[in-house]
């Protein structure tokens, strides 16, 4: 059996999945939180039971240790399952990295030199690569980049219109992020219609904490909301997403905020928790439902601008044979499905309202018979798209 171990690490946690490729099915999943604090914690889940332990763990490479004790305590043997191959989520490829990418020394050094695109996350990521050549060694590793699905944006989507010799010699450009996401959902959507994928103009809305949609014509990522960094684009739990630049310029001069301070802000202290005091989705559509003010304001500045982006790329692809939601919010959330495509009946999108609200899980068409475009919500699974490219990769 091939098993294939998935691996997201973060500044102070570490995320896992033990993966049997065979039947695509996950053994054993984890998390070990508050590295690097005087106790942290794990959590260890198979066969429907988790267990927890809390234990000091100071560093990464203890992290892993303490993940490699709860799979001997609790199963299954990773002598029995030996992982063939390590899969690591790593943040920020830039545009060197197009796929995913077998590890080497020349390979970390392009994360590590990419670190200042995502400060908070590719040094991490490293971290992660590192501790698993120990515990694993002669296991091959794999880096599987959020950024790599949007390799193929074409210059007018991904080009800022800013002084070209600053931006070539800053790297700033659009990159994109949830990749694997997008990849994944596309790729099921085509399975799910039973059509190939390589007919299909298809926008992708993931939507969760953090959200971004995406073009996707016959497979291929054409445009996509989140920009230089995950900040672009929809509104977000915390996040502004799309604002005129201008209003740092004014409020550091207005109001004396400082980098640090604007950074906070528009991740952090934005989105629907800086419009309606909640950053969950289901509390701020209990609280419209309610009559609450701000979070009436607050869902129909989110809903408009997922509507502007749909309408955008509607425009881009020369108009879809599907719209598929994804993600906490995209999958779960009836509301935010209807209003992100109300008004938009003169398309020929139909939303069937029976089969919106429906509780059902699993790939599903919510959109009317007569709808000239398929209406979908189809559940992402980043770490299974991580596994597959991981295993491929070798």
């Amino acid at each position: 059996m091939s098993a294939v171990l998935v691996i997201n690490s973060g500044s102070s946690s570490l995320k896992y999945q033990l993966i049997e490729m065979a039947t695509e099915s996950v053994l054993a999943s984890g998390l070990v939180e508050r590295i690097g604090e005087k106790v942290a914690s794990t959590k260890h889940e198979v066969s429907g039971e988790s267990h927890k332990r809390d234990l000091p763990v100071a560093t990464m490479t203890e992290a892993f240790t303490a993940m490699v004790a709860a799979f001997d305590a609790h199963g299954p043997s990773l002598t029995e399952f030996p992982p063939v191959v390590v899969g690591h989520r790593v943040v920020h490829g830039g545009k060197r990295f197009f796929g995913a990418t077998i590890v080497n020394d020349l390979v970390k050094i392009n994360i590590d030199d990419l670190a200042e695109l995502a400060p908070l996350h590719n040094p991490a990521n490293l971290q992660g690569i590192d501790a698993a050549e120990l515990v694993f060694p002669g296991v091959p590793q794999v880096a599987v980049f959020d950024t790599a699905f949007h390799a193929t944006l074409p210059a007018a989507a991904y080009t800022y219109a800013i002084d070209a010799e600053i931006a070539e010699k800053n790297r700033v450009r659009k990159y994109g992020f949830h990749g694997t996401s997008h990849k994944f959902v596309s790729e099921a959507a085509a399975e799910f219609l039973a059509r190939p994928l390589s007919e299909l103009k298809m926008i992708v809305l993931h939507l969760g904490n953090g959200a971004s949609a995406c073009a996707v014509d016959g497979g291929i990522s054409v445009d996509t909301s989140m920009g230089l960094t995950p900040l672009e684009g929809l509104v977000m739990g915390t996040r502004s997403g799309d604002l005129d630049p201008a209003v740092l310029i004014y409020l550091n001069r207005k109001a004396g905020l400082g980098f640090a301070e604007l950074d906070t802000l528009l991740n952090r202290s934005s989105g629907l928790r800086g419009m309606t005091g909640r950053g969950d989705m289901r509390d701020v559509v209990a609280a419209a439902d309610a009559g609450d003010e701000a979070a009436i304001v607050g869902l129909s500045v989110y809903l408009h601008r997922l509507k502007h982006y749909v309408g955008a790329y509607l425009a881009g692809l020369g108009g879809a044979d599907v719209i598929v939601f994804t993600a906490g919010v995209g999958e779960n959330s009836p509301a935010v499905r209807a209003g992100a495509l109300e008004g938009l009946e003169f398309l020929g999108i139909r939303i069937d309202p029976e089969r919106n609200a429906s509780p059902e899980r699993g790939p599903r068409r919510i959109s009317a018979d007569d709808s000239a475009i398929a209406v979908l919500v189809v559940p992402t699974n980043e770490e299974l798209e991580i596994a597959r490219q991981a295993l491929a990769a070798v």
